[in-house]
């Protein structure tokens, strides 16, 4: 194990924090070593709203990781999620001087380069560019243009933003925490790594993640990501409804969800009752499941409204073979699949982060409840880079640092020293280099994220 990448994903979500850790097996699976998740006591709709709370729970979880899993964390690949994110369709070209040279990555970039430039709103700033189909002097849907020839070339790109406080608070609480970001990563496309079929990404599928505070919708058609959107809904709303409609605290309310909850009200009997406990010194009081699946089902049929909506405005509705799945802590409602089917029309199913897992995963783990967590881990175990900060134990730190230094003692008295080199200009778009996913280049958040760095590091040479 010492010697594989070790992975760690971190999930900041409205009602819990996860973190999970892992690394890539032999047969290309990834294998879970520990996970911990506690209640989430600062975040509000994905966006952070208490500092100190968000911290405390990012070292709770952390912690219980590293025990579960006996590695010590350093670094952790982030979600980032909330009603601030957007995305647009943009396009850019390049004309090309030598049409009879190749088309090379360095003409890609110089497009995705041009997108970082996009005007954006106040408050405002662009997270990720994801390339999506090419067009070579007029000849379009071109997936992969390099190796190609031709003088113009266009490309379209999906431009997903967020705004920068919240991303600045999220890296605040993370860093806080005793943490490095390795990366922000846009939740809903790391539940989609973990629940998502291959057939499924190429015939056209539509993702909706449940949240606690959200609900995030990704839809892919031919292996390239469409449209993105969040949905400010999320399984909160149907806990304040049953707390308002019940009169009882938001705990029980919360039970009564997960233990006897419903997403459709003909399904379940009218003279079954559920107790629930009073506050201290008063009475029980009661309420029949059809009644409880009555309030779920009218604030579920809202979001898969405002889902089906999304789905409709992106132009992708009747492309959407694969149909929807539904995965996140909603998707563990009984019925929610056949609500969903129902109203939209189309095949549903409830997405399981198990397709890339090792097959000795715990059942507790592979639940829909997890896949965002899962999914980073597993985007973060796919990337060539094999550099890692996380340990498996703290000792192995310090004889790799000892072993590090004593090599670089032996280079410096074998190898003549070599003249200082010029200091290259910075290039903020240096980094953003192309990944391979789901058969499709992508573009990670580099630039983003060490714009947010850079920020902190002024603020601190003012302190």
């Amino acid at each position: 194990m010492e010697n594989q990448k070790i992975v760690a994903g971190l999930d900041i979500g409205t009602t819990k924090i996860s973190c999970f850790v892992g690394i890539k097996d032999k047969n290309g699976k990834v294998q879970i070593l520990g996970h911990g998740s506690v209640p989430s006591l600062g975040v509000k709709r994905g966006v952070v709203a208490n500092i100190t709370s968000t911290v405390e729970s990012i070292q709770q979880a952390v912690a219980l990781a590293e025990k579960n899993s006996g590695v010590n964390i350093r670094s952790v690949k982030v979600g980032i999620a909330g009603e601030h994110i957007k995305s647009y369709q943009n396009t850019a070209s390049v004309i090309r001087e030598d049409r009879e040279t190749e088309i090379s990555e360095s003409d890609i970039n110089q497009m995705i380069s041009s997108m970082y430039k996009v005007a954006m709103n106040p408050g405002e700033d662009i997270i990720s560019v994801i390339p999506q189909e090419y067009t070579i002097d007029g000849e379009s849907c071109i997936r992969e243009p390099i190796g190609m020839m031709g003088s113009r070339l266009e490309g379209d790109f999906h431009i997903i933003t967020g705004n920068t406080s919240a991303a600045k608070n999220i890296y605040k609480c993370v860093k806080k925490a005793g943490l490095e970001v390795e990366e922000l990563i846009l939740e809903s496309l790391a539940s989609a790594h973990a629940v998502l079929y291959l057939d499924e990404l190429e015939a056209g599928v539509a993702l909706v993640d449940i949240g606690g505070g959200t609900t995030d919708l990704a839809i892919f058609h031919e292996n390239i990501l469409r449209h993105t959107a969040v949905i400010p809904m999320g399984g909160e709303i149907i806990t304040e409804d049953i707390k308002e409609s019940c009169g009882i605290i938001k705990k029980h309310a919360e039970d009564l969800k997960k233990r006897h909850g419903s997403s459709l009200a003909q399904l379940n009997r009218d003279d079954v009752v559920i107790s629930i406990p009073g506050l201290k010194g008063r009475r029980p009081k009661e309420i029949s499941l059809k009644t409880l699946a009555q309030i779920i089902q009218k604030q579920m049929e809202g979001i898969i409204d405002a889902i089906n909506y999304e789905i409709k405005s992106s132009g992708y509705e009747n492309k959407l073979i694969g149909g929807i799945v539904i995965t996140g802590g909603g998707a563990q409602l009984k019925h929610v699949q056949q609500l969903a089917s129902y109203i939209t029309r189309k095949d549903t199913r409830i997405g399981y982060p198990n397709e890339h897992l090792a097959s000795e995963t715990p059942e507790e783990i592979k639940q829909p409840l997890f896949a965002t967590g899962i999914g980073l881990v597993i985007m973060g175990a796919n990337e060539n880079n094999q550099s890692t900060e996380n340990t498996v134990a703290a000792n192995e730190r310090k004889e790799a640092e000892q072993e590090k230094t004593a090599e670089q003692t032996v280079k410096e008295r074998i190898e003549p020293t070599e003249p200082t080199k010029k200091k290259e200009e910075p290039n903020p778009h240096k980094d953003n280099k192309v990944d391979r996913w789901f058969g499709k280049s992508v573009i990670n958040t580099s630039a983003f994220l060490r714009k947010i760095e850079n920020f902190f590091q002024d603020e601190e040479q003012k302190e």
